[in-house]
């Protein structure tokens, strides 16, 4: 039961990823992602690797909160189309770990399956800088949990490197947008 509601919360925070335009639906995304995975790799045998999705994540989650628009932003005007998108690749994450595949693991399986679908969405869809590394961050803590889906997993490195990435990736600076010859000298006074 535990991992189910963990699945959902990955799945929640992916969403609302997804659905937030501003920092801090953002970063409320990217900590219930980080958290939902790191449950998820605990009983993996990855508990080592579970504290470094959660401490990646953290660290992202904050860097997070202060990049940004400084608002929650989730379902801006015209995010229909983001929602629907939520919701059938829940829908078609269910059905995949359930049905299609077997083994344990169906919970894992689904939060991976949703987060990767839905972060890649996100990061092809996006044009702000912020949005794109916090949906970089959760697309790797969703890589480092996957190993926990082999039967011989490879230990917490790939967690590890996960966590890593998702601490990292918030610090590179994100370039200003040019500003076009004519709104420039019409700024300048000149």
């Amino acid at each position: 039961m535990l991992e189910a509601a963990a699945a959902f919360v990955a799945w929640l925070g992916a969403s609302a990823l997804v659905l937030a335009d501003g920092r801090r639906g953002q970063a409320l995304g990217l900590a219930l992602i980080a958290v939902g995975l790191a449950v998820l790799a605990w009983p993996a045998s990855m508990a080592f690797g579970a504290v470094a999705i959660a401490a990646g994540g953290l660290v992202g989650v904050v860097r997070c909160w202060g990049s940004g628009t400084s608002t929650w932003g989730i379902m801006p005007a015209g995010s229909t189309p983001r929602l629907v998108m939520c919701i059938a690749s829940g829908l078609l994450g269910l059905w995949l770990a359930l049905s299609v595949t077997t083994g344990p693991g169906a919970s894992l399986r689904f939060a991976v399956l949703v987060v990767l679908g839905l972060m890649g969405g996100r990061i092809l869809m996006s044009k702000e800088a912020p949005v794109v590394m916090t949906a970089i961050a959760a697309f790797a803590l969703a890589l480092g949990a996957a190993p926990g889906l082999a039967a011989g997993s490879s230990g917490p490195v790939p967690a590890i490197v996960a966590g890593l990435v998702a601490a990292g990736v918030t610090f590179v600076p994100a370039s200003r947008p040019a500003v076009p010859p004519s709104t420039r000298s019409e700024k300048d006074g000149a």
